[in-house]
């Protein structure tokens, strides 16, 4: 006769083995999607530069126009260039970033390049070597064996940050590739202004908290008081992830309009309840996605949710063909969040990222019309739709669904 602990281990080593055949389909599913040829994104969107306080914003919505810009603010620096990036592949577009800092740095500007390891596995060590003149810090979670027994290490290094001369900065969902300049749909912005320094206190505060004792390391600003326009951070390091409070109190201030486009949806209960609550009063509260992601299992966690979502009057819109990759929300046209920070875990509890959030009308009328703009690549999902859906995705679903506390 089983004990009852031997039943709940069984059953729970079930259920393991069950998640592991799902996602090793789901995995050879992933596959066989990236060999079909994609659909590419609308492209040639532009908008003009918004003045918000001392600062002037200007919004990428394609990543031609996106790279031209950041391209040309580095060929142009003087003083200084501060790099950041999660992902940066060894193509056309990474092979133009690495020649212009190099160039820079050899003219004798002081660059500095960060990039997370572990997401450029795939690509070659050689890529790295960078000019010695370049300063670069290769960021590690786990530097040392015993930095796995602490929850405070675990946080890949998923922003994105161009500062020049501490005058002009990028920010947003943007990786340096190809893929992201041709194929995904992105958002990005770009600041020229005092808040420029907060972008550079970012950086070069994070860069003294990782750099080894012996590395040189780049002067702190002076962080400037702006009402308007203002930068977040999740430093894991710190315990400090304010950008998921951020969130979750403009959703509770929504009167008329929330529009959201993650890439990947999985909101924890707090934000997900927000949500709720200012459907329930009345707020048209609408959530872009992609269909089809590059993480599937990120899909179908966000799938577990969508019953629930749509029962509570969240709209939801599926964006086709390609990848949409942005981290933004604009409510009541009146607030603004762009970065880098996903709508998951991951991103809102253990990740660094690196927000910005606006208080601007204009702003807030450029963004709705984005969003309107994307919601022409997308289709609404109703709630009969959804509920007519296979057994096999529903079965799919529940398999997966215990994962979602770490996604």
């Amino acid at each position: 006769m089983w004990s009852m602990w031997s039943l709940i281990s069984y059953i729970l080593l079930v259920g393991f083995a069950l998640q592991l055949v799902v996602f090793a389909m789901l995995t050879v599913s992933l596959r066989r999607r990236k060999q079909r040829s994609p659909s590419l994104p609308p492209t040639g969107w532009h908008m003009g530069p918004v003045d918000v306080q001392d600062n002037r914003l200007t919004v990428y919505a394609d990543g031609t126009s996106l790279y031209d810009a950041m391209l040309e603010a580095i060929r142009g620096a003087t003083d200084e260039i501060l790099f950041e990036t999660f992902i940066w592949k060894d193509d056309e577009v990474g092979t133009a970033f690495r020649g212009a800092l190099a160039e820079r740095a050899e003219a004798g500007v002081a660059v500095w390049v960060i990039y997370d390891t572990l997401a450029n596995v795939v690509v070659p060590a050689a890529f790295f070597d960078l000019p010695a003149p370049i300063r670069v810090l290769r960021y590690r979670a786990w530097r040392e064996w015993w930095f796995a027994f602490n929850p405070r290490n675990y946080g890949r290094d998923h922003r994105k940050i161009l500062v020049v001369d501490r005058k002009v900065g990028f920010v947003g969902g943007y990786n340096i590739g190809t893929l992201y300049r041709d194929v995904w749909r992105d958002t990005h912005v770009r600041i020229e202004g005092g808040e420029t320094l907060d972008l550079a206190f970012a950086f070069a505060d994070f860069w003294h908290s990782c750099a080894e004792p012996n590395q040189p390391r780049p002067a702190l600003p002076q962080r400037p008081w702006s009402p308007f326009v203002r930068v977040h951070r999740n430093e894991p390091r710190k315990l400090l992830f304010p950008i998921r409070a951020i969130y979750v109190e403009a959703i509770e201030h929504a009167h008329r309009s929330i529009n959201m486009t993650h890439a990947y949806f999985v909101p924890d209960p707090a934000i997900l309840a927000a949500l709720k609550r200012a459907a329930a009063r009345g707020v048209d509260v609408r959530v872009l996605v992609p269909w089809e992601s590059n993480h599937l299992l990120a899909d179908w966690l966000s799938r577990h949710l969508y019953d629930e979502c749509l029962r509570s009057g969240i709209r939801l819109f599926l964006y086709q063909g390609a990848m949409i990759h942005s981290k933004t929300a604009v409510i009541d046209g009146l607030w603004t969040m762009i970065g880098t920070a996903n709508m998951d875990r991951l991103s809102l509890a253990g990740n660094y990222e690196i927000n910005v959030e606006v208080f601007d009308a204009d702003l807030g009328v450029q963004m709705e019309r984005l969003f309107e703009r994307d919601l022409a690549n997308a289709r609404e999902l109703t709630l009969l739709e959804w509920r007519a859906r296979p057994w096999a995705a529903r079965a799919t679903e529940a398999v997966l669904s215990p994962l979602w506390v770490f996604v």
